[in-house]
């Protein structure tokens, strides 16, 4: 596991090919970035302070990637990371890598004096469930009367 370089052509060359790979998936909504994003996503990841990634590489092939940001928790009044996205190649799954990657993160949250990883997952992606539970991880409810919270968007633009 390495901590990416957003500079560093090799690690940018891997950021972009497994993030554009998970969109293709079905899990990731099936259709591909458009290349001038994916032209720009390590410049752009860079610039953000709050940004910070895990690669997973089998000698020198990239098989992993967790995408991740600083975010804060004001009922705790310390940061969280909010794990974005954790994509395995489709011929590495099943192997562990995907929770290496989140011991990695759970490192540098650890690091940087976190209280709590975060993360989204799609209801029907039973794979990525199992990993994150087996990972601590679990539905996330301040009191089980009120239920479990649910992520809801609203997008600002096309």
């Amino acid at each position: 596991m390495v901590r990416a370089e957003y500079d560093d052509p090799v690690h940018a060359a891997a950021l972009v090919r497994l993030l554009d790979a998970y969109a293709r998936s079905p899990m990731g909504g099936g259709k591909a970035i458009p290349a001038e994003r994916l032209g720009r996503l390590a410049g752009e990841l860079r610039r953000r302070f709050d940004a910070f990634s895990v690669l997973a590489f089998l000698e020198d092939q990239a098989i992993g990637l967790v995408n991740c940001f600083e975010s804060f928790s004001t009922f705790a009044c310390k940061p969280l990371v909010n794990v974005h996205d954790v994509v395995v190649d489709a011929g590495f799954r099943g192997r562990g890598v995907a929770s290496a990657m989140l011991g990695e993160v759970e490192r540098l949250a650890r690091e940087r004096g976190c209280c709590k990883l975060t993360l989204e997952v799609l209801e029907g992606n039973g794979p990525a469930k199992q990993v994150y539970r087996r990972f601590g991880f679990s539905p996330y409810q301040l009191r089980p009367e009120a239920g479990q919270a649910v992520f809801w968007e609203k997008p600002v633009e096309d």
